[in-house]
């Protein structure tokens, strides 16, 4: 067998700073190549004359600065005739320094495998000569680059041998000249960037393997995507050149069926990228990403005569190249990783898909060398993390404790309307300015029915959904919350978890759920945020404070939309923090004035109804609240109502916050968490006081925030525990008794929720509050009359949204309806007439019907029965029914609803987290060069 003859061709532009090493790893190769050249585009740094050093002037072409690296490789080819049939071309970067023994791998590799036409080492990091780069690369249909490394990985030998690969990079690329020809080399459309990738298919569509050969190995510093040095091959931005080229390489290269689907993908993904880039203010990432997809849809001949010149093999080696694209499920992953980096303040996940070490921020020297654990999965390493593992726990607990109420046909009881409805019924209702519902009203919706319009879109339109997620799921959502939020407040793992899942446990939890009381249960899922954005608002620099204020006041907002009391109650601890800080009165400011500009007309309402700022969404029904609620109960931050705990099983938290107060150390911590517990304490004493609408008020959201400043006061003591078992004696068993005492909180909650269940109104196969007969019959827009017990309603052919029972009734036609009811119910002739003016059709009784009533009804002439039975009884109006007339519009309903959604969004894309910058990474001088290199054959 004939020796190969190699080629070895070096391009450079202003890389001095590494061409030097590339040189001498050149010359010291054990399997020296039979011909060398240079190419210089254009450099200022002495790129130029360091090549004339190493291969001569005569081996050295120089070009412009806008040359790219295919029209270099291209100039030399021409001006160097064919040496054989077996010549191959070996191409360096001036930033790529070959191992000695890369070419001879190279080679060796190639002669094992007669297809092989295009082979590439392993790539290993410039600075950190472990670190991997690359072992082949791969792409996605949306042009993802993928290499199939985890960031900062180690070589290990864990990825060592050949491998079938679809493509590699030019920096050390081996490919036989013949097929280079052949298929044309590199396309000159791309001066830089995914050229290797559009070869590499090129050269699998015309039969030939692409193999990387780890055997062989490179160190690459990545200059150009990483940009150390200056890009002159084009005017467009790196990041942008880099984004065409990878849908260009894309949508030219795949089949005409699956180019179409790619294509629909791109353009669906870059809107969704946009969107993230500039909610995460990185308009110019943003613009990269528009002008990047317009550049191929306002370019559709050039695509064409692309794809025809790539039209030979391209069906039949698509079947040999799906296998190697990025799996479909990948895209999910690389979605979540975007969506995740937003929400940490990172730059979302680079669109191009870099190499895995250029996306990772620079980290210090003295974790650079550490050795990295063995790679167990994303999928176990997600489910290993403590927060996960918690809310895991807790939803187990909640599906367990609530078992009542799953697999139900309707979820309701209590303060809960029973769900019915869609996201399209949920919007049309808070959008409408009349509502044509009970004697019709013309009053502004709750607030709250837009935030569960919102979700139920989220939830496809299912409202039952949303609202189970909300009010079922409350616990484990409260203890992510929890967990998420004390992320920076208490560092100590295990006594996070602890605080989140004893938070998440209170009586405030389990009472909310089983009273159907989904207002509380929303708040309560917002506390540990509101305490977590306060803390940035108060403790940080000038523009995360300022973020967090736009966060804090939008959620703010959402809570106060479900329970009015949570502003009043957060407002006295905002302006008490904004005298003490006097530096934060302009983010305290906008916290505590978002929600009154969002929801102000529903909030100008509720002044002329002071005592409503006590209620909640959903009914409000004396059978939820205890009369008489004990000290004890609030003390142990009990709010009173069915399906709480008995008091001792919270003792342990209020136990373990009483041993605080003996430390002698972070008094002010302990200072400050038993302020906010005694400030809920006496606020819930108070609203417990009250009497709204007939009935005590709840006092379930003070207690929430009292249970938040007493989990947060022994959670930041926790550690003192540690030191005190240290200590020995006495006071290692007294730390042991705290933190027994302490842990029997969550536990006892979470164990006689779970042996107890949901004790309460609520219930998961709630009945339809309107007959169906009732509901068949009104076919004229008649009302139903529905009297439940010694109450009242009046329904319009269907059973009420959520939110719609909230709707006031103007105090007319209230009066005249309460009159006609008790004047019925009491036997009273002429009452029909009335309802009947009001638009009453029918009469419905929900059971059990007492024979005395039934009998009444029976007697009165105006009434005739359509049907009696255990399920409830109807009785149809002799007496003409006047039509409910439509109200009018206020003429700022419609303004004031578009006004309020451009607010929404402009506060949340100011509330949304920016990009932190990391530091850029240290470029190390390379040593100096050798005068003169002499280099066998190249001379």
């Amino acid at each position: 067998m004939s020796r190969p003859y190699v080629t070895v061709i070096v391009v450079a532009h202003d890389g001095a700073r590494w061409l030097g090493e590339t040189l001498r790893a050149l010359v010291n190769q054990s399997r020296r190549p039979d011909r060398v050249a240079g190419v210089d585009n254009g450099s200022r740094d002495g790129s130029a004359d360091l090549l004339a050093q190493a291969f001569g002037r005569g081996n050295l072409i120089s070009l412009p600065r806008s040359t790219g690296f295919g029209e270099s490789v291209a100039e030399v080819l021409a001006k160097l005739p064919p040496a054989g049939s077996d010549e191959w071309i070996w191409l360096l970067h001036d930033d790529c320094a070959p191992d000695r023994r890369a070419l001879e791998a190279l080679l060796t590799a190639a002669a094992q495998d007669p297809k092989a036409a295009v082979l590439g080492p392993k790539l290993l990091d410039w600075l950190d000569r472990r670190r991997l780069l690359e072992v082949g690369v791969t792409v996605g249909r949306t042009g993802r680059r993928e290499t199939g490394l985890e960031p900062r990985e180690f070589d290990q030998g864990q990825h060592d041998g050949t491998h079938d690969v679809l493509s590699v990079s030019t920096a050390g690329m081996l490919i036989r000249r013949e097929v280079w020809e052949r298929v044309g080399g590199l396309d000159p459309f791309f001066p830089l960037f995914r050229d290797d990738l559009d070869l590499c298919w090129r050269v699998r569509n015309a039969g030939h393997k692409v193999l990387n050969v780890t055997s062989a190995v490179a160190w690459h510093a990545e200059a150009a995507a990483r940009r150390r040095r200056r890009i002159t091959v084009s005017g467009d931005h790196p990041r942008r050149l880099d984004r065409r080229n990878a849908i260009f390489v894309v949508m030219a290269n795949l089949p005409f069926g699956a180019m179409l689907w790619a294509l629909l993908r791109n353009v669906l993904g870059s809107a969704f990228r946009t969107a993230l880039f500039v909610v995460s203010k990185q308009p110019a990432n943003a613009l990269d990403e528009m002008v990047a997809m317009a550049s191929i849809l306002l370019h559709p001949f050039r695509l064409l005569r692309a794809r025809r010149a790539r039209s030979h093999g391209r069906r039949k080696g698509y079947i040999r190249i799906k296998r190697l694209m990025t799996p479909r499920g990948a895209a999910w992953r690389r979605l979540t990783d975007m969506v995740q980096s937003f929400l940490a303040g990172e730059a979302p996940v680079d669109s191009a898909g870099r190499h895995h070490h250029a996306t990772v921020s620079t980290v210090s020297t003295e974790n650079e060398y550490e050795v990295v654990p063995a790679d167990t999965g994303a999928v176990k390493r997600f489910l290993s993390r403590p927060g996960v593992v918690l809310m895991l726990a807790l939803t187990a607990v909640a599906l367990v404790a609530e078992r009542s109420l799953l697999g139900g046909e309707r979820l309701g009881g209590g303060a809960l309307v029973p769900v019915t409805g869609g996201a399209g019924d949920l919007w049309a209702f808070y959008t409408e300015g009349f509502h044509d519902i009970g004697l019709g009203s013309n009053t502004w919706a709750p607030p709250y029915v837009a935030v569960l319009a919102a979700l139920s879109t989220l939830a496809f339109g299912k409202t039952w959904l949303a609202v189970s997620v909300l009010l079922l799921g409350s616990v484990p959502l409260a203890g992510a919350t929890a967990y998420l939020a004390t992320r920076h407040v208490i560092p100590a793992v295990p006594a996070r978890a602890w605080a989140a899942g004893t938070y998440a446990l209170l009586p405030v939890a389990t009472g909310a759920i089983a009273a159907g009381r989904l207002g509380t249960a929303v708040v309560f899922v917002l506390v540990p945020l509101y305490a977590s954005l306060g803390t940035v608002v108060l403790s940080g620099e000038r523009r995360r404070a300022r973020r967090a204020a736009w966060a804090l006041g939008l959620l703010l907002a959402v809570g106060t939309a479900f329970a009015p009391l949570v502003y009043p109650l957060f407002a006295v601890l905002g302006v008490l923090a904004a005298v003490a800080f006097r530096g934060v009165v302009t983010s305290m400011a906008i916290a505590l004035a978002v929600p009154v500009v969002l929801l102000f007309p529903w909030l100008a309402g509720l002044v002329t109804s002071p005592g409503k700022i006590l209620l909640e969404a959903g009914l409000h029904d004396p059978a939820l609240v205890d009369a008489a609620l004990a000290p004890e109960s609030l003390l142990a931050l009990s709010p009173g109502g069915p399906g709480l705990p008995p008091f001792w099983v919270t003792a342990g938290l209020v136990a373990a916050a009483l041993a605080a107060l003996l430390m002698r150390r972070q008094r002010m911590i302990v200072a400050i968490g038993w302020g906010i517990t005694l400030y809920g304490v006496l606020a819930a004493i108070l609203v417990s006081r009250v009497t709204v609408e007939g009935a005590r008020a709840w006092p379930g959201v003070p207690l929430a925030f009292a249970g938040t400043g007493l989990v947060v006061l022994v959670g930041l003591t926790a550690h003192r525990l540690a030191e005190l078992r240290a200590g020995g004696g006495l006071r290692r068993l007294g730390a042991m008794a705290v933190a027994a005492v302490a842990f029997s909180t969550p536990l006892l909650a979470a164990g006689y929720w779970v042996a107890s269940g949901v004790r309460g109104p609520l219930v998961g196969d709630a009945p339809d509050v309107l007959p169906v007969l009732a509901a068949a019959r009104t076919t004229h827009g008649e009302r139903t009359l529905v009297i439940k017990g010694s109450s009242f309603t009046v329904l319009h052919g269907r059973t009420p949204l959520i939110g719609e029972s909230e709707l006031p009734i103007a105090s007319e036609a209230r009066t005249r309806l309460r009159t006609a009811v008790e004047g019925l119910v009491g036997g009273r002739g002429g009452d029909a007439a009335t309802l009947g003016k009001l638009g009453v059709g029918m009469v419905a009784v929900a059971p059990p019907v007492s024979a005395g009533l039934a009998r009444t009804l029976d007697s009165q002439p105006s009434l005739a029965r359509m049907s009696l039975s255990e399920a409830g009884g109807l009785w149809r109006l002799a007496e003409p029914v006047v039509r409910v007339p439509a109200q009018p519009v206020s003429a700022l309903h419609k303004p004031w609803l578009w006004t309020q959604a451009v607010l929404v969004l402009v506060i949340a894309l100011l509330a949304a987290p920016g990009r932190r910058e990391s530091a850029p990474e240290a470029v190390e001088a390379p040593p100096p060069v050798a005068a003169r290199m002499a280099v066998a054959g190249g001379r």
